[in-house]
This record gives C-alpha cells, structure tokens and sequence, in this order.
C-alpha cells in the first residue's frame, strides 16, 4: 500500500528547482506521479527522483525560455527573491502576486 503524504507546497506558490536553474508557479498537484513511464526512465538514474511522493505541475521559466515542467517534490524549494513568475499563461490561471503567492482565478469567481 502506497502512503499518501500532504503536499509540501500550494497552488499559487513560487518555487525553484533545488538543482537546476529555474523557478515557477504551481498550478497543479499530483499526489504521486502520474506521468508516463517514458518520461520518468529519460531522467538519468543517478537523480531520478521517487515516484511515492507529490509532483508538481509548474508554470516555469528559466534565462532562456518559458515553459510547463513536471517537478518531484523532494527537488523544489520554496524561492524567497520575491519576484513574479513571467510566464505568459500566468494570466489565465492567476490573479495578483502577494508576498511570494499568486490568487487562484478559481478564488476570484
């Protein structure tokens, strides 16, 4: 039996990776991952994260681009700089940025 454990970080809150170089939004939740097995054997073995634990749908950005990334919970930290995520589709899902959060739009209606 798999033991479902809460999740570390909320929907609205900015994060960082705690290994590589980028930061974002959460908008999504998974308790334990769900995503494709593919996906999960392409990350390299030696920092392949558990699959018993929460993941993360993040609306990410790094220097270079803007994109959707799906993230373990064991390699975010919370990011304290303050700063809003710039990522394009913030909008749709979000509404204003407060001391490291953003508003659900749900929240809104």
């Amino acid at each position: 039996m798999v033991q479902i454990r809460s999740a570390k970080f909320q929907v609205g809150q900015v994060v960082r990776h705690r290994i590589y170089p980028f930061r974002g939004v959460v908008f999504d939740v998974d308790p334990v991952f769900d995503n494709t097995e593919e996906w999960y054997q392409a990350i390299p073995e030696d920092i392949r994260p558990r699959k018993d634990q929460p993941f993360y749908h993040l609306l990410a950005e790094n220097d270079d681009s803007k994109y959707i990334a799906y993230v373990s919970e064991q390699n975010l930290l919370p990011d304290e700089s303050g700063r809003p995520v710039l990522h394009p589709q913030i909008g749709e899902l979000f509404g204003e940025f407060r001391g490291g959060l953003y508003e659900s739009r749900e929240s809104l209606n």
